[in-house]
């Protein structure tokens, strides 16, 4: 090209391209003036979104019709669920995102709030293997207190965090949509319009339902539901400048008579009635330019957290019932896909670095303690779903009653500031188990159990937790547990054990004695955590053995025998299951030794071992369960009597009684596949199952009863209950030997 010719377009071009420009500028500022004038000289309009718990998912399919019909949403004011649902839009949340999340959530993804099992520390996860069934309850100078909720919120703030496309604080009328959400300061019994916050905390604050949800602290108040002062806050969208309110009432039914049973249908019926009240105020202040949407829910209750995808159709149904009144506020295609557009653009929070991680209001746990438990590390980027496991796992440590968090900037530092409330009815603690069987054939056995723990005795975790347990076996154990630091790994426990139980001698399927069997022994472990994987503890221990015949001839009784033990002990746990009692994905493994010695003034000398494992896997509702145990003697030394392996009984070789195999060795192997036939909540659900098992006695301590392979099979249901896990099954043997079991807690 001509280079005289370039430097005579040159010129030209930029002078074009400068003109181009500048109309284009023109044009978009004209827009942005046409469309700044259009939305004044319309009228305001707010969507006022009432409370109403699972049946506030109809507003979903409302919003689905405003949409539909173009109908702008200028502010919106909520109240529970209605300020759920209303933060999300007024953030910038899209209708299809809202629907997948509806999809998604379920009575125990908001409310379970545990972290997931695998994850839990190792002294939680070895409750699951007693029969405590109870929740704590704390004692403090001679009283006992409980919680302020059955749940605390954690799990609950996690989900609003999702529902949220504006993390961290904002003033919010900063937001794409202004908004308000409601609650009821529980103190002065005054409604509180939040204009400002964390919003997964005012929304939390704003949906607490007293008595299922504890109070939420925000600025020194305690929170609860604003249901109970202004479910349908139209006088907030008043406040906020509307000149048409749309006005969702999803509503709290009264429940009829026949409905109120007991003191929680009484305590619901008071909620409802307290709500209705101030709804009818709210909806008397509307006027005819009002619109009011009613969605009938029919039998769709406040906890249906289940049934989200059925609610929010109904919502869509109400809305068009008024499609008229609607149509007339539409905006034309254009403008109103420029007003949405504008109002799904969020601002993006700061990518922060914490440099500093601070516990606030911390008087008993070392913070150094619950810093260990966070993967969040100081130096890296926040991930906010690493930090919801964060605070779910803390929340799990069993210290704190709610666990929340801030983001600061202090003094140039990035400060991640977690607000641990330790728990106001600790640090005392009482739970109680329960344990029933029978085998229908006259044999029926029972355990009570009482645990008392003592926590935080001193900096670096000192706990006491004693048991007492009285039924078919009775005693009392002790254990003082103290860390070695507050987050090493190392501890060491002294524990003492009296213990009285019962043991049964078969001779074929015939019991011919009875025995009482009373220990008595004291020892100390050291011993390390494998982090939430496991636990290995070393040991030495002392004491003395009592039997006694209870029920037999004479022939069979041990006389006047006092035996006198002393032993190293050891014993590693790993335990990655999901549950333990129907445990659908994951393994466990075991490996318990007991080497009595002389030395240590044990009457025989001798080493017994005994290994376990367990692994789960599922495809859907289906689960096959494989499960083993080894037991035999370590060396030449053979093991007393005393000291053999009693076997038998439900998922223990079926078919036999309880304890009916008694030997000097153990070999055992089962598989069990068990279908969910009930999905749970915040339970476990029910399941139905068989099992196949196969297992050898070694050396009976009785002659004649069998050493070769014994195969058994077994059918049953369960479910996990407020109780505890509840079987009904059915044994058999292959060599005719038959039961029935109906098991309340652990079976095996």
């Amino acid at each position: 090209m001509n280079a005289g010719f370039v430097r005579y377009m040159y010129p030209l071009w930029i002078a074009i391209t400068a003109a181009c420009l500048s109309a284009s500028l023109l044009a978009a500022n004209h827009q942005r003036t046409e469309s700044a004038a259009l939305d004044e000289a319309r009228p305001r309009i707010c969507l006022v979104l009432s409370g109403g718990g699972a049946r506030g998912a109809a507003h979903v399919g409302v919003l689905k019709v405003l949409d539909e019909y173009r109908i702008p949403i200028d502010c919106i004011a909520g109240t529970s669920m209605g300020a759920l649902v209303g933060a999300a839009f007024a953030t910038g949340m899209s209708l299809p995102e809202m629907e997948q999340l509806l999809g998604s959530i379920s009575t125990e993804l908001l409310f379970k709030e545990n972290p997931p099992r695998q994850e839990q520390n190792m002294r939680r996860k070895q409750d699951d293997y007693t029969i405590l069934f109870t929740p704590e309850v704390g004692l403090q100078q001679g009283q006992v207190k409980v919680g302020k909720g059955l749940v605390t919120g954690v799990q609950l703030e996690t989900v609003l965090r999702q529902l949220s496309k504006a993390k961290g604080f904002y003033v919010f009328d900063d937001l794409p949509i202004p908004f308000r959400a409601i609650a009821t300061d529980l103190v002065t019994g005054k409604a509180v319009v939040f204009d400002r916050g964390e919003l997964a905390n005012v929304m939390r604050a704003s949906m607490s339902v007293p008595g299922a949800v504890a109070p939420a602290e925000v600025d020194g108040m305690l929170l609860v539901d604003g249901m109970l002062t202004s479910n349908l806050p139209v006088q907030t969208a008043r406040e906020m400048g509307a000149d048409i309110i749309i006005a969702v009432n999803v509503g709290t039914p009264l429940l009829k008579r026949e409905e109120i049973n007991g003191i929680f249908g009484v305590t619901g019926q008071m909620l409802s009635i307290l709500t209705e009240q101030n709804v009818q105020a709210s909806l008397a202040t509307l006027t005819d330019q009002d619109i009011l949407i009613s969605p009938e829910l029919g039998n769709f209750s406040t906890g249906d957290f289940d049934n989200l995808r059925q609610i929010a159709p109904l919502g869509e149904t109400a809305a068009r019932q008024v499609s008229a009144q609607l149509q007339h506020l539409s905006m034309p295609p254009a403008d109103y896909a420029a007003l949405r557009q504008r109002q799904q653009i969020t601002v993006q929070p700061e990518q922060r670095v914490v440099d500093e991680i601070r516990f606030e209001n911390l008087q008993r746990v070392n913070p150094n303690y619950a810093q260990a438990v966070l993967d969040t590390r100081v130096g890296e980027l926040i991930d906010q779903p690493t930090l919801d496991r964060d605070l779910r796992r803390l929340y799990g440590t069993g210290h704190f009653e709610h666990v929340k968090y801030s983001l600061l900037d202090d003094a140039g530092k990035h400060v991640l500031a977690i607000d641990a409330a330790e728990k106001s009815w600790g640090p005392d603690y009482l739970r109680f188990g329960l344990g029933l069987s029978t085998d229908f054939s006259g044999d029926a056995y029972f355990n009570l159990l009482g645990s008392y723990r003592k926590t935080w005795l001193n900096e670096l975790g000192a706990e006491w937790r004693s048991d007492l347990q009285i039924g078919r076996t009775s005693g009392l154990y002790s254990e003082f547990y103290q860390p070695l630091s507050a987050t090493g790994p190392l501890f060491v426990a002294p524990h003492l054990t009296i213990e009285r139980r019962t043991a049964d001698l078969y001779q074929q399927d015939d019991r011919i004695a009875s025995y009482e069997v009373l220990e008595k022994s004291a020892g100390v472990d050291l011993g390390s955590h494998f982090s939430r994987y496991g636990e290995l503890r070393l040991g030495i221990l002392g004491g003395i053995l009592e039997p006694t015949l209870d029920t037999g001839p004479q022939i069979l009784s041990p006389g006047e025998s006092r035996v006198q033990l002393g032993a190293l002990t050891g014993r590693l746990l790993l335990d990655q299951l999901d549950s333990v009692h129907f445990p659908r994905s994951g393994w466990r493994a075991g490996l318990n030794i007991y080497d009595s010695r002389s030395a240590l003034g044990a009457d025989e000398a001798f080493t017994r071992v005994v290994a376990d494992g367990t692994l789960a896997k599922s495809f859907g509702n289906h689960t096959f369960n494989f499960s083993m145990k080894v037991g035999d003697k370590l060396g030449s030394a053979p093991l007393p009597r005393y000291e053999y392996f009693q076997w038998g009984g439900f998922l223990q070789q079926s078919g036999y009684s309880t304890g009916q195999l008694l030997g000097e060795s153990l070999q055992f192997g089962r598989l069990m596949y068990y279908h969910r036939i009930m999905r749970g909540t915040l339970l476990e659900g029910a399941y139905g199952g068989l099992s196949l098992e196969a297992g050898r006695i070694g050396n009976p301590l009785v002659r004649g009863n069998s050493e070769d392979w014994l195969k058994s099979a077994s059918i049953f249901v369960g479910a996990d209950s407020p109780l505890g896990p509840l079987y009904l099954g059915y044994g058999r043997a292959q060599d005719g030997n038959n039961s029935f079991y109906l098991y309340l807690g652990r079976p095996f």
